[in-house]
């Protein structure tokens, strides 16, 4: 069994050297600083949900008008999963409820995220937060 968890463990990380950088920028458990615009497709049209701004491990936002009134911490594990630690604008608030975040890192595009929320009716609605280019 021990054996064949070793294989298992040498394997991902095979894995992940093949994918490249994009596995590695994970491990720090950090997004890359800057601020982040969110959208969601809907009947055809990209819809603002205002930008989220990171430092380090700290988030501030979703703001569309004015400033951040508070940051608060996130983490991120290895695999690029999002747990945002207080709240989140409209994704959390209204009976909104979180379901996932997953981060893109691929060294291609700017970085991202996708926001995956859960409804009060249980529909799911997801969004794009993507980081500026001039960052």
């Amino acid at each position: 069994m021990t054996s064949a968890i070793s294989r298992i463990r040498i394997g991902i990380l095979f894995l992940a050297a093949a994918t490249g950088a994009a596995r590695a920028d994970f491990s720090d458990g950090k997004m890359p600083d800057g601020t982040y615009h969110c959208e969601v497709y809907l009947l055809g049209l990209f819809l603002d949900l205002g930008d989220i701004t990171i430092k380090g491990n700290v988030y501030t936002g979703p703001v569309t008008f004015g400033t951040a009134r508070q940051g608060y911490n996130y983490q991120m594990d290895a695999n690029g999963v999002i747990s945002w630690l207080g709240p989140l604008g409209g994704y959390t608030s209204g009976g909104n409820s979180l379901s996932l975040t997953q981060a893109t890192l691929d060294g291609q595009s700017p970085p991202s995220f996708d926001i995956i929320m859960k409804q009060p009716d249980g529909a799911f609605t997801a969004s794009t937060c993507t980081r500026g280019d001039s960052q």
